[in-house]
């Protein structure tokens, strides 16, 4: 008999330790419903998340276009004017081939995209720009000098006599990209001269942007 009992009460106590079923699916109830819960919260987050990062691409475009409308209204104003010796007065050739010409007196560079150093200009934004050269010269040796933009020869100004002074020039018009350099070189076998009055020139400004 007293074996009988003590089956009986551990049969109880583990009848106790035993969850109902019904306790196992409010759990599971409760948790489905915490895990649904976070899933809206994460999404939610997600969402605003990206709304942020959409927002700051936006702010970071109209930074980046905010930064370029300065920029071409910084170097809408682009004109230089230098002619050839800075000093005294003297010839230049003639050579065998062409050579850069560096006009070292400069009176105007608003931009400073002509560098008296080099003899070249670079241009900073996209536009159509207007160049004038003009060169002085006497005896019977040409006078003459081609504009280049970058490696590409586009007017030649020339004149020759065969006594007293001469003075070629010309103009050109030129649609150039950013850093597209333009130059006046030295005719081959031609002689150029400049002095106080400052005869030789190179000038050129930006007409319009594009």
């Amino acid at each position: 008999m007293e074996a009988d009992k003590d089956r009986d009460t551990a049969n109880q106590h583990i009848a106790l330790q035993q969850p109902y079923p019904q306790d196992i699916h409010a759990v599971l109830r409760e948790l489905t419903a915490a895990l649904a819960e976070q899933r809206v919260k994460i999404a939610f987050l997600e969402k605003e998340n990206q709304d942020h990062v959409t927002k700051l691409k936006e702010l970071e475009k109209k930074e980046i276009e905010t930064d370029k409308k300065l920029q071409q209204l910084q170097v809408k104003q682009v004109a230089f004017s230098a002619s050839l010796l800075d000093q005294g007065h003297g010839d230049i050739g003639p050579f065998n081939s062409q050579i850069t010409l560096i006009f070292k007196h400069v009176v105007t560079n608003i931009g400073n995209a002509y560098n008296p150093h080099t003899g070249i200009f670079t241009a900073p934004v996209r536009g159509v720009y207007h160049f004038e050269w003009s060169l002085y010269g006497y005896g019977n040796i040409g006078t003459g000098g081609v504009l280049f933009r970058n490696g590409e020869n586009i007017f030649l100004a020339y004149e020759q006599q065969t006594s007293g002074g001469v003075s070629a020039s010309n103009g050109a018009s030129l649609l150039l990209e950013v850093g597209d350099q333009v130059s006046v070189r030295l005719w081959a076998g031609a002689r150029i001269h400049d002095n106080q009055n400052h005869q030789t020139t190179f000038s050129g400004h930006l007409i319009f942007t594009m």
